[in-house]
């Protein structure tokens, strides 16, 4: 793609969340995503473009994923044709009994027994991948994200671009957070899918590195030490040469210089796409006051060192919001005390306050989502205080369902949940 095809920094966005396929009565997952297709195409194919947004297909077969059919700038727009695409398939799902659940982690899914994968077209790449890494396992068949896809010209942008987005990756399980039970109990994460994440291609770790991607600020640098490597690291377990080092790049952020844009991918999917817009339009703000260099330079974002991101990194995928920063240095760079407690939560409640007065356009029509958010705690908080520690499956089924409801009338959880107790 030649540059003038490209977009400048925050011109426009490509948003995509994943969601399960589930049976309306028992909300088991139901691997059903070919068949769905089918019927609105008469063919087995993967992606459908349904106008401003397009369904799509994942490796597990109880997933579908939309994202807008192209970057749009207005997002405000964007929630309203998600909830009008999940209207839609929920309509269709009804005659095959289903219907969409969110969050990012199926509360009692058994992987060993109800995994299915996509074999149709893009059949081969899953099939590698499975042979590779054994996809049978929650980190493989049991997550669903939201990714963000933020667009860069030239070097010089992807410089500002990539050092801004390792600086806010240790905090985003702070705002999203949603995978909290698995095999019907709790964890002991609030972001369980991403413990998962950074553990699942161990065998080759140059996939996902440290999850928090390398110091690295231009295109030269990337392709020799990240895409390379995983070429070089992917070659024996893949002598066909099915699997594109761009395709298997598992970091945090990636970089697509193919497409002038970063995907950021470590965002837990929320109870409703309104509850995604305003995670994602908080994150965006928050690239921008970075970007335009509003509280420290790109010189001074590019000095931090992706072990001591990754240590926090670390800590907010088990504890979300709760977690205590301990990195002095990360505090005094957004202008906190660096010798005063300041949880995940209080950073975000700071800097709520700091960029509503840069950006009031962007974060107004989601102040009261990224509020309840705030107020609240993550989705994985409230899942959990609606549970009151009760994982027997009717409490969870009863806890799921209100969950599944939420999605489909685009409303925020409660934690407080009647007779979860």
């Amino acid at each position: 793609m030649s540059n003038t095809n490209r977009l400048h920094l925050f011109e426009a966005f490509g948003i995509e969340l994943e969601y399960m396929i589930v049976d309306i009565e028992t909300l088991n997952v139901k691997p059903i995503a070919d068949e769905v297709f089918k019927s609105l195409t008469g063919e087995y194919i993967g992606e459908i473009n349904m106008g401003s947004v397009t369904w799509s297909n994942e490796l597990a077969l109880h997933v579908l994923e939309l994202k807008c059919s192209h970057p749009t700038k207005d997002l405000v727009q964007l929630g309203v044709d998600f909830q009008e695409a999940i209207e839609q398939m929920n309509e269709l799902l009804s005659t095959f009994n289903a219907r969409l659940m969110p969050t990012a982690a199926h509360p009692w899914m058994d992987p060993e027994t109800e995994s299915f994968r996509w074999t149709h077209d893009s059949g081969e790449i899953y099939a590698a991948y499975d042979r590779i890494f054994n996809c049978k396992g929650h980190g493989w068949s049991n997550l669903q994200s939201t990714h963000i896809n933020l667009p860069f010209y030239d070097d010089e942008e992807f410089s500002k671009l990539h050092g801004a987005i390792r600086l806010i990756l240790p905090l985003l399980p702070a705002l999203s957070a949603s995978s909290p039970i698995i095999g019907g109990k709790f964890t002991n994460f609030l972001d369980k899918r991403l413990d998962y994440y950074q553990n699942n291609q161990k065998i080759i770790p140059s996939l996902t590195g440290k999850v928090i991607p390398e110091a690295i600020f231009s295109k030269r640098t990337y392709r020799k030490y990240i895409y390379s490597q995983i070429e070089e690291d992917i070659a024996p377990h893949d002598p066909d040469g099915i699997l594109d080092p761009i395709w298997l790049n598992s970091r945090g952020a990636i970089a697509r210089f193919d497409r002038g844009a970063i995907e950021i991918r470590i965002i837990d999917i929320q109870e409703c796409p309104s509850a995604d817009l305003a995670i994602a339009n908080l994150v965006i703000a928050f690239l921008q006051m970075l970007t335009e260099e509003k509280i420290m330079t790109t010189e001074a974002q590019h000095e931090f060192k992706t072990t001591d991101l990754q240590a926090i990194f670390k800590g907010v995928i088990r504890h979300g919001e709760n977690t205590v920063i301990n990195d002095k240095e990360y505090l005094k760079a957004f202008g906190f005390n660096p010798y005063e407690e300041v949880t995940a939560g209080d950073f975000w409640r700071k800097m709520l306050i700091n960029l509503h007065i840069m950006y009031p356009e962007r974060l107004e029509p989601w102040y009261d989502q990224i509020h309840k958010i705030l107020d609240q705690g993550t989705l994985a908080s409230r899942i959990l205080a609606s549970t009151n520690e009760n994982y027997e499956h009717s409490n969870l089924k009863m806890v799921y369902r209100e969950l599944t409801d939420c999605l489909e009338n685009n409303q925020m959880f409660d934690p407080c949940l009647e007779g979860a107790f």
